[in-house]
Formats: structure tokens, sequence, C-alpha cells
């Protein structure tokens, strides 16, 4: 791809062969390589680039870019959580039942994320939190790294002394890179499928920020650790034990290549049904769509919502051994590589079903159109929410004041299990 005066870096030759094949089928792709097309796939740092002022590049009508111009205030760690907590304290001023919380003073619909803190600027509130549960397990991650890069855990101050110019002031430091961490109170209760721990790999479609309209794909997958868990503290540095990230699972001695240590989403669900119950396991998925919607609310406001624009997101949830569902992280950049033939069919369809979406019928681009795409170019992606449908119908007004009187997913009453089920949003 030539955009001005470099290339897109691929990733691998499965990328590319994957890319290049839809945009083939479209009749995007010219036969002289060095040609402009009007269908940019780019790397969150070109996408920078073209943005920047001082480039002075501006995107005609007819070229339309798979990254926001600042989606890392989604997509980086530290700014994730900084947002959500600014749009929790925001309904909290407004008064709105969904910043309502419980005796002990916790979020009872918004408390989706672990407690975190970012160093260095949060050291001393760290140290207090820390000291008040100090048995606890913590884990910290570079802000700006992908891949399980630069993650260790903790459940001693004296681990991360060595990090810290002066552990009486707020003073933070990395002795390699110097560069920002977050430290998350980790998740030590995960729910465990024949001992070993994982977390779900969910894909998310953002089409424009104001109004708010994005879509689930269903063809999200499990990713499982290798080695079974055990939060005894001696494991602590085994990260086959504790992180899912395939980019660190695929060099462990039990790794196996023919599955690559994933599960379908739908395989889960089938399994927790079948050990949890139907109704239980609806009231999940329900709690997870519902973590997605609010993390992009959080985000829309700062969002730059260029017409240009659309953006696949790669959603990181926990569930612990309550069912209860976390959000980890949101990846602007989620793997399109292959570990496994399963896998090279799944992200295939995904590139595919995006590009229906982004571009409907496989026309020229236009990025003044309304993102309303028909439902029958919707392939494997279902529509999440959609904010103008919202307003129109006053379906989120007449629920704001209810939060226990919901709608499901599909539409329908939801579930009642003794606890309201957050999917006010549909």
């Amino acid at each position: 791809f030539r955009i001005m005066a470099g290339k897109v870096k691929w990733v691998t030759d499965i990328e590319k062969s994957v890319l290049i094949n839809n945009f083939e089928k479209r009749g995007w792709i010219q036969v002289a390589e060095n040609e402009d097309w009007n269908f940019y796939w780019m790397s969150v740092q070109t996408i920078r680039n073209v943005f920047s002022v001082e480039t002075g590049y501006r995107l005609s009508d007819d070229q339309i870019v798979n990254h926001f111009p600042n989606h890392y205030e989604l997509t980086r760690k530290d700014l994730m959580v900084k947002n959500i907590k600014r749009y929790r304290k925001e309904l909290e001023k407004e008064g709105s039942p969904l910043a309502e919380k419980d005796e002990n003073g916790k979020y009872i619909y918004l408390d989706f994320v672990p407690v975190t803190f970012m160093l260095p600027a949060d050291y001393n509130l760290f140290v207090e939190e820390f000291r008040k549960n100090p048995s606890s397990t913590w884990i910290m991650k570079p802000c700006g790294k992908a891949q399980g890069k630069g993650i260790f855990l903790i459940n001693k101050l004296s681990q991360i002394k060595k990090w810290s110019r002066d552990s009486k002031t707020s003073s933070f430091v990395s002795q390699a890179s110097k560069e920002a961490y977050v430290i998350s109170l980790y998740i030590n209760n995960p729910l465990l499928i024949g001992g070993k721990k994982f977390d779900l790999r969910l894909y998310v479609l953002v089409s424009t920020y104001r109004p708010l309209r994005c879509y689930m794909y269903k063809l999200g997958f499990c990713r499982f650790c290798t080695v079974k868990y055990t939060p005894s503290t001696s494991e602590l540095d085994n990260m086959f034990v504790h992180l899912t990230n395939v980019a660190i699972q695929k060099h462990g001695d039990d790794y196996n290549h023919i599955h690559g240590g994933k599960w379908t989403v739908s395989n889960l669900r089938l399994y927790l049904e079948s050990t949890r119950g139907r109704e239980v396991t609806n009231k999940l998925f329900d709690e997870i769509h519902w973590i997605i919607v609010q993390s992009l609310k959080a985000v829309a406001p700062v969002m730059n919502n260029d017409k240009h624009c659309f953006e696949c997101y790669g959603y990181d949830i926990i569930i612990d051994d309550k069912l209860k569902p976390w959000l980890i992280e949101v990846n602007a950049s989620p793997s399109l590589t292959s570990s496994t033939a399963n896998d090279r069919i799944l992200k295939y369809n995904l590139i595919n079903d995006t590009l229906n979406i982004a571009v409907p019928n496989g026309e020229i681009p236009d990025c003044k159109w309304n993102k309303s795409p028909p439902k029958e170019v919707l392939g494997n992606y279902e529509v999440l929410y959609d904010e103008e449908m919202a307003q129109s119908d006053g379906t989120e007004r007449d629920l704001r004041g209810r939060p226990g009187q919901t709608t499901g997913v599909k539409g329908s009453r939801a579930r009642d299990s003794g606890k309201p089920v957050l999917t006010t949003w549909k």
C-alpha cells in the first residue's frame, strides 16, 4: 500500500494475503503496486502522521482509514482507565442511577475495571491502597506496549521499590525505559476451565462515535494458558500461568499448534450453559455487552470523530469465578496473524465483514454516507448499540431512571436473577 511517501509495513505475509484477497474481490487492488488505492489499511503510527498538523495532509471524500486519529484515548491502558473514571464521575454529578454505589462506596453497575493506578503519578495512592490489603497481588503493565511485553506481578512493596527513585515521593521510574506503567489489582480468582486461566478476545467495530454506532462480532474466541492456574506466590513469575497472550503462550512447552489454545465463544457459551445454566450464561454475555458499550460511551466525548474513520477494536475480557466480567484492555490493532487453520478462517471473515460495513457493496468509498449499512451486509456482525435509534425510540430516556427495568441484548425483557441486568442501552 502506498501512503504518501511510504508503504504500510505488513506484520506477516498471512495478514498481507488475507487483506489483499479481500481487496481484490472488491476491485480495489490495481496491477501496479506503486499506485494509490482508495482504501488504506494503516498502522497506528501512520494514522498519527496522516492527521498530524505538521503534515498538512487531508483525506479526500473517497478515502477512508481504519483508525480514529486519537484512538489511544481508549487503547492506551492509562487513558482508558482515566476516561472511564471521568465518565463515572460525570454520571454521578448528573445524578444518573447508573452511577449508584453500594454501602462500601463501590459502583454497582459501573464496577467493571479492576482498581488501577498510574505510575509514577499515583504512587502514593497505590501504596495507601496496597496497605489496606497487604496480601493482595497486583499486575504491572507498561502503558504503551502489547503482546504481554514488560508485564510482571507483585505482592510486596519491596518488589517495586527498585523501580522508584524515592519511595517517599510520587516518583517512579522504570529502570529500562523510564516509561509510564499502570498497576492494577490482579484478578486472582479467574474462572478456570480444565484448571487453566483464559480470557476473551472480542471484536467490536465502531463506525462513528457521534452518534455512537458499534457492532459486535459473533465469532470471538477464548485464549487459554498452557499451564494450570495457581494463586501460589511461588508462581508469580511464571507467565505461562498468568498471561493468556498467544505471543507468550506459543513459546511454552505445552503449546498446541493445532488448536492454538483457543476456544470459540460459541463453545464457551455451550460449556457455561451446561455447567451454570442458560439464564446465568445469558446474563454474563449481557453484562459483557454492557461493559463494551459503557467503555465506548466513556471515550466518545473526547474521540476525534473524523468522518473518514472507522475502527475494529480487540476487547480483552476476563471472567472471574463468580461469573463477573472485567475489562482488562482494548487493542487498536488486534492481531490478524493466523496461528491455526480456524484462526485464518475467522480473521479472513472478520476482515471481509468489516469491509462490507465500512464500504457496503464494495463500492468506491464515500465518507459522506450515513454509515448505516443494510442488515444483509453485516455478516457475522450484529448491531450492539445505535445511539440515534436509541434516542429516537426513547429507550434510553425511558430506562435512565429505572436501571432494574431493562431490555435484553436482543430486545427481549432481561432475565431477573435478583440483580438488575444492565442492558439499558438497547
